[in-house]
Formats: C-alpha cells, structure tokens, sequence
C-alpha cells in the first residue's frame, strides 16, 4: 500500500514539474526532483527508490545517519538541506553528497577540512536570506559575491550554487519575483561553475521553475504530511 501511494504521489509531482518544465519553454528533464524525507521512516523511502527516486533531501542528522544506515544497501544520493551546527559539520562532511545549507564562511570552512579526499568534493550550495527574513538562514544578497569568491577557493568543496526559500506568497508574480532577483544576481557573476539553484517547494514549484530552478525540494507531496508518531530523532 505504502509504495503505490509513494509512486503515484511521486508520478503527480513529476507530471507538475513536466508541465512547469513546459510552461516556462525550458528542456524536458532540466530540473531535477530532491524528495524531503525528513522524518519519514526508512520504509517510506525505499518505496520511493523503488519508484524510481534517487536523490533525497535530510533536515537532522542523527535522523539521517540512521537512515542512510539502514538504507545503505541503495544507491541514494543524499542532500542536507537543515541548518547546520558547527558540532555536526563532521557528520555532514562524511556522510552527504550535497550540502543547500551553508550560510556562512566558517561552517565552509570546517566543511572542508572534515570532508577528506577520499569522498571526492562536496558539492555546495549557499543558502541566501533573500525575502531578509529574521527568522531565517541565510546570507543576504549583497554577501553572495564576497563569499562565493571566498568558498570557491576551499579544498574539498565544490561550489555549485544557491538556495533559497522566500517568504510564502500565495499570488504567482510574487512568488516569482525573489526568485528572479537571486537568479540574476547569479548569473551576473559569470561563473559557469554555478549551476545549481535550490529554487521551489510544494506551493510554489512552478514559479520557481518559471526564473530558472534546476532541483526542486518536495515533501509531503510525496510522502503525505508529518504524523504524531513520527519521531525527528531516529
């Protein structure tokens, strides 16, 4: 039961991205679909490997290093995508492919000497505060430049791009608009290298792939909302 609910929830939201894809004259297959497996059980996510799904997206560490545990025997490619603390970078470093999260050049930093060379590099996303929200991660836009210049030059890192997640807006144009912002201030820095942008959730997955998302973060629209017996630290 679990792996047909997981398999049509993930066609429904390919068929989204598919028409997004379309809506905004970009390539088929040109965004790639991140699953939010944040406390989900293992069981969850093998029925969504079975389906075809490889990359997936964890908030807590403990809670994914239990996962990738028990699921070591898959193919997945794992992304962080929580806020860090300074005592998990070690974890992190070792255990993930993709980092969405960083928002600072200290967490780069140690990021990098934790990784080691035999992970080959992490590949790295800024997180940018773009709607300068309080309560949010993030740098602000005008940083992007100086730490960009600044995280390009750490060992063991690969710097690939930039995430965001704007204040929620319920009006398309709107939702549109940060994404837009951050996307071009991107591209006004030429650098081929940065070809990843973190764009897009549930609510406003087409808006983000109208100004340019290539990974979008889905979650309950695959694996159904949290439940009261779902435990963060596994």
């Amino acid at each position: 039961m679990m792996f047909m609910i997981i398999t049509a929830n993930l066609n429904q939201v390919r068929a989204q991205i598919s028409q997004a894809e379309q809506a905004a004259n970009r390539p088929p297959h040109s965004v790639l679909l991140l699953a939010v497996s944040k406390t989900k059980p293992p069981e969850a996510i093998a029925a969504a490997y079975q389906a075809g799904q490889r990359h997936f997206g964890e908030n807590y560490v403990q809670e994914a290093l239990a996962k990738q545990q028990a699921l070591g025997a898959f193919d997945i490619t794992w992304h962080f995508i929580g806020p860090i603390q300074a005592n998990k970078t070690k974890a992190i470093a070792k255990h993930f492919a993709w980092v969405h999260s960083v928002d600072s050049l200290k967490i780069a930093k140690r990021l990098s000497e934790q990784r080691g060379g035999s992970n080959g590099p992490l590949n790295i996303c800024l997180q940018i505060n773009i709607s300068e929200e309080g309560s949010k991660s993030g740098v602000m836009l005008g940083q992007l430049a100086a730490l960009c210049g600044e995280v390009s030059q750490l060992p063991n890192l690969k710097l690939r791009g930039v995430m965001a997640i704007p204040a929620p807006q319920t009006d398309f144009e709107l939702q549109r608009q940060p994404y837009k912002t951050l996307y071009q201030a991107v591209m006004a820095l030429n650098n081929p290298a940065l070809d990843t942008f973190s764009f897009g959730m549930s609510d406003d997955l087409q808006a983000a792939i109208a100004e340019g998302s290539t990974l979008v973060r889905i979650g309950t629209a695959i694996f159904g909302a949290r439940s009261n017996r779902e435990v963060v630290g596994l």
